[in-house]
């Protein structure tokens, strides 16, 4: 588990692995967001994320007390960022930095050399990319801002 203290009057942020358990948890903060919102809901089910977490990756919660508040889902198999949500109300506190910045160091520790993500323009979450460093890579076929890390000394 990673414990970061932030200046929350909820307490300590902590990060931890995630779990088939909390497959819920994660699934209504991504139906909660309000930026990067998904055309179509029914488009990721309770199983994309067990099949994530399970055979692909690996996923983390951040909780604030015991109220799950963000989480991320590192695709390994396609060295992708497949999810870094924060729920409304809590962006802002450095929670999804802090969710990106686990998941990179699992991800490159575990053999990953470059990870690319896809993104909406213009949202706090391409913010949050651009400012950790990632690079511009273009637009994907969806009109999606694409970006790329490479893993330092590559």
């Amino acid at each position: 588990m990673y414990d970061v203290s932030i200046a929350d009057p909820g307490g300590t942020m902590k990060i931890r692995v995630a779990t088939i358990g909390d497959c819920d948890a994660m699934h209504g903060i991504r139906m909660a967001v309000r930026e990067n919102v998904l055309s179509n809901p029914g488009s990721i089910t309770i199983d994309d994320y067990r099949e994530m977490i399970e055979s692909r990756g690996r996923g983390w919660i951040c909780e604030i007390g015991d109220e799950p508040v963000g989480f991320a889902i590192g695709d390994l198999r396609e060295c992708n960022i497949w999810a870094l949500f924060v729920r409304p109300g809590f962006e802002g506190r450095g929670i999804g930095r802090g969710l990106h910045d686990v998941m990179l160091e699992w991800m490159f520790a575990n053999g990953a050399r470059r990870v690319w993500l896809s993104t909406d323009a213009g949202t706090r979450a391409e913010r949050l990319y651009v400012r950790a460093g990632w690079q511009y890579a273009g637009l994907t076929n969806q009109g999606e801002a694409r970006y790329e890390m490479v893993k330092a000394g590559c």
